[in-house]
């Protein structure tokens, strides 16, 4: 039935006991309460991460149950100059989703490796949490058994032990630990107990769970990104993460507060606020490891228009690159309070 019928029938059901001249404003607030707070938007669409051996990438991510293959393009990049300081880019972009994909983890990746010039390094020294993309999050069942698997059978590096803990303000259950992917990128594996029991779920990696990146004012991207959709909130946090600590070496690791920002048609997403400040690691577009994201919509001329709205500012206008087979990528580029590299995207592949 579509939402016009629907509507329609409820409406029929009230008449036959409700005045006629009622009718008007029973139709009026049906369709007000029906109407969506996430506008056009509907989460996080994937995780843009830069590779140096796309084929390496492939079958690592595939090993994790990413091997549904929305599209696998070379092509030169339209309307990024903005963001490259290039004229051109021409580069292999591959958008892989997973195959087991859950609401838990509905995410994708897209892997690029530009093949007009070397990619661009991870910036130097980074650790997690900087302003910048820090991580790939994965949701599993099964946390344990997937960390021993990366571990012992992938050959994956241990970057973080399992852990286990409750977080506020629910004391939501919570079992994680980190390993590093082909090219050194952080990869987090979480697994929401609490939020899937229950669920008929195979053990495994599930899908893309949220995106995390470092902002200089978590109040301000709380604020923003709540118009664009991420009206929900798992968590939030404040402290020092013991666990993390090596990798902030020599630097002294500072406090880290943090909050799970969520949308319920997509994957979500997770700002994180260093104090004191923590230096600049947004790198050049298309480094190695994650350097973006892109936001799921369903009409990217409709996203346009509320971003514009909103005063948001945008990189150009919107892009389209054909994939083949009638198929389509369309994306557009947009300024965030810290200036990172986010986009708002259309996919029909």
């Amino acid at each position: 039935m579509r939402p016009s019928e629907r509507y329609a029938s409820i409406i029929a059901l009230a008449s036959a006991d409700t005045p006629a001249a009622t009718h008007h404003d029973l139709e009026e607030h049906v369709m007000s309460t029906a109407r969506t707070t996430h506008g056009p938007f509907a989460g996080v669409d994937h995780i843009g991460v830069g590779v140096t051996d796309m084929e390496r990438s492939l079958r690592f991510y595939a090993a994790l149950g990413f091997t549904d293959v929305a599209f696998d393009v070379t092509t030169e990049l339209p309307g990024i100059a903005p963001l490259t300081g290039h004229e051109t880019t021409t580069a292999r972009v591959v958008l892989v989703r997973n195959a087991g994909a859950t609401p838990l983890g509905p995410g994708a990746l897209k892997l690029v490796q530009t093949t007009d010039r070397s990619p661009a390094p991870t910036p130097e020294g980074q650790a997690w949490g900087e302003l910048g993309i820090c991580e790939i999050c994965l949701h599993v069942k099964d946390q344990p058994a997937m960390f021993r698997r990366l571990t012992e059978e992938l050959g994956a590096t241990e970057l973080m032990p399992p852990d286990e803990s409750l977080v506020p303000p629910l004391d939501t259950r919570c079992s994680m630990s980190y390993v590093a992917g082909p090219d050194g990128e952080k990869i987090e594996i979480i697994d929401w107990a609490d939020l899937q029991q229950g669920w008929p779920v195979e053990p495994g990696i599930q899908g893309v769970n949220h995106v995390a990146f470092g902002v200089a004012d978590i109040e301000r991207s709380r604020d923003f990104y709540r118009e664009l959709g991420f009206d929900g909130q798992l968590f939030e946090t404040d402290g020092q993460l013991e666990s993390m600590d090596p990798w902030f070496a020599p630097r002294t690791p500072p406090s880290q507060r943090m909050m799970l920002l969520t949308n319920p048609y997509g994957a979500g997403m997770e700002p994180v606020q260093h104090t004191p400040p923590s230096p600049d690691m947004r790198g050049e577009w298309g480094h190695v490891g994650p350097f973006e994201f892109a936001i799921a919509t369903r009409s990217i001329e409709r996203a346009a228009a509320r971003l514009r709205e909103l005063g948001v500012e945008l990189h150009g206008e919107i892009q389209q690159v054909d994939v083949g087979d009638g198929g389509s990528w369309r994306y557009l580029y947009f300024r965030d309070p810290d200036d990172l590299y986010v986009s708002v995207t259309e996919v029909r592949a």
